[in-house]
Order: C-alpha cells, then structure tokens, then sequence
C-alpha cells in the first residue's frame, strides 16, 4: 500500500491502520505539514517506509504495489491558504502522478477529497449528488478547487482508462496527532480551554460542523478501499453542532474556566456543514460510532500529555 501524505495528522492514522491489519506500507510525504513523529512508532519496522518526497514532482516507488491511497494536501486552513500554489499544484499534479503508479501497478487508487467541495452548501445535509456552491476566485479556492479538480482528473482516469478509483469525501476530522496551532475548530477550542486562553468564536456561533473521531474516519475509508465502490462516498458523522455549542462542550469535557470571545467570520465559511451518509450505510455497512463527548475527551489528553 502507498499512503501520500501518510505523516500527516489523518494519513498517519491510517498508516497505522494498515499496518495493524498486516499491509505493507509506502509513506510519502514531503514533511511540509506532517511529521515524522506522527509515524515514530512504526519506523524500523520491515513492513514500514517513510519515503520523503513531494508527489507533485516525483512518485517514484519500488516493488509491487496492490493500492494507493492520495492523502497528501495542506487540509487546515491557515496551512492551504499559507501555501496556495504547493496546495494547487498537490491537487493537480500530485493527483496525476498518484494515479499514474496506480495503473502502472493495476492498484486500486483512494483519492481523499473533501467537504469543501460542496462550499457554502444551499443544500443541507449534503448528499453526494450536490454539486455545490464554491468561490472559485477566493481565497479558500486553491483548495476547495484543488479537490474539485482532482475528483474531475480522477473520474476521467476511471472511465478514460477503466481504472479502479474510489473517492472518499471526508467531512472535519478530530482526534490525536492534530497539531494545537493547525487552526482547525478542535484544536483551537481545546489548545485555548486547556491554557485557560478565551475560546475564539468567528462570527455569531451559528454556523454549523459536523465532527467525526479519527478512528471513525479511518473505518470509513478503509471499507471503501476494500469495496469495488466508485463514489464519491460522504464518510463523516451527520451529528450537527453550532460552533458555540462545540465551545460550550469543550469548556465542560475540559473543565475550563476560559470565557468565549468573539472574532469577525473569515471570508466564505460555510455557514453549514453536515454529511447525509446514507450511501455509506448502506454501501459500506459504515457509521460512526464515537460520541463528541468521548472523542473530545480523548483529544485533549493528547494536548494534555507531557
């Protein structure tokens, strides 16, 4: 199995879901948002390599390969909007060159795309068959179209070249290995209430998240990478939260004193996020199983941990 962007916060979880199972697996990461920490405890092991490398100029792996999986992108976005062109350039290119091992191997090929393709949806819960509603010319749009490009060049591969491809469409994700100044909501609120900081709500608070655990995530796309399901396939947890009900939760898991402050909305949040999953129930047999209480939990003993 190659994994690019397998150091990264998601990918190194399911590298490490892989290995559990018994796969070999290929890391590829360039190191820009991931770390080799995230990945220190399967290193020196045989059925484990880090392969440091960005797959938007070169992927370039030995021996047989059965699947790849394409994780690799800046997916925060203080990190996409820090690097724009790499994050354009990981969507395009990377895709293209992740695709092309594949059929070199006749490997089954995961693209991880996004929620944020579907914008600030005017339908809700989102279903796979929402287009959406995407700025092309903001500044979010270098990944928001990255991904929308990459599910276009992977769609065209299936049905130009026969390939065998499953998208993945991966709503927010939480849980261990987030990095506390990655800028994502859970991060932030945690990182803020465990340092008795103020809790930072942009806009009102009523904009919507619909949050799974990591371990949940991985379940998901691992059903997918073992099914023949093309997709693209909504994996995410269709419990809907405002975000200042998140920070409210935050402050009682965490029995923070911090107050909650407010901060103008950033240019084209989306006001709404949540999966209908109903595809994935019954395509996949797949639904999440960790309660936010417990997962929320389990991240901040992460945070907490010396």
């Amino acid at each position: 199995m190659v994994v690019t962007g397998g150091a990264g916060f998601l990918g190194s979880h399911l590298c490490d879901a892989l290995i559990a199972r018994g796969d070999s697996v290929v890391c590829v990461d360039d190191l820009s948002t991931g770390s080799a920490d995230n990945v220190t405890e399967l290193l020196g092991r045989h059925s484990f390599e880090l392969l440091v490398s960005d797959v938007s100029v070169s992927l370039e792996v030995d021996g047989p390969v059965d699947a790849v999986l394409h994780f690799a992108s800046a997916a925060s976005p203080p990190d996409y909007l820090a690097r724009p062109l790499e994050t354009l350039a990981v969507g395009s290119e990377g895709t293209r060159r992740a695709l092309s091992l594949a059929g070199a191997h006749g490997a089954r090929f995961v693209l991880a795309s996004t929620s944020e393709i579907y914008g600030d949806p005017e339908v809700h819960p989102q279903t796979e068959r929402y287009w959406g509603n995407v700025n092309s010319v903001g500044p979010r749009s270098v990944y928001d179209e990255a991904k929308r490009f990459a599910e276009a060049l992977t769609m065209a591969w299936h049905r130009a070249l026969d390939a065998d491809v499953g998208i993945v469409r991966i709503f927010n994700t939480y849980g261990p290995r987030l990095r506390p100044g990655d800028g994502r909501v859970v991060s932030n609120f945690l990182t803020q209430a465990l340092s008795g900081r103020p809790l930072t709500v942009y806009g009102d608070g009523t904009q919507t998240r619909s949050l799974c655990f990591v371990s949940d995530e991985v379940a998901g796309i691992l059903a997918l990478l073992d099914s023949s399901i093309t997709g693209p396939v909504n994996i995410g947890n269709p419990d809907e939260y405002t975000m200042l009900e998140l920070a409210r939760i935050v402050l009682q898991v965490t029995g923070s004193s911090s107050e909650i402050v407010h901060a103008p909305l950033p240019v084209d949040d989306p006001t709404r996020r949540r999966p209908d999953i109903t595809l994935a129930r019954r395509e996949l047999g797949w639904e999440p199983v960790v309660a936010l209480q417990d997962g929320l939990r389990r991240t901040a003993d992460f945070f907490s941990a010396p």
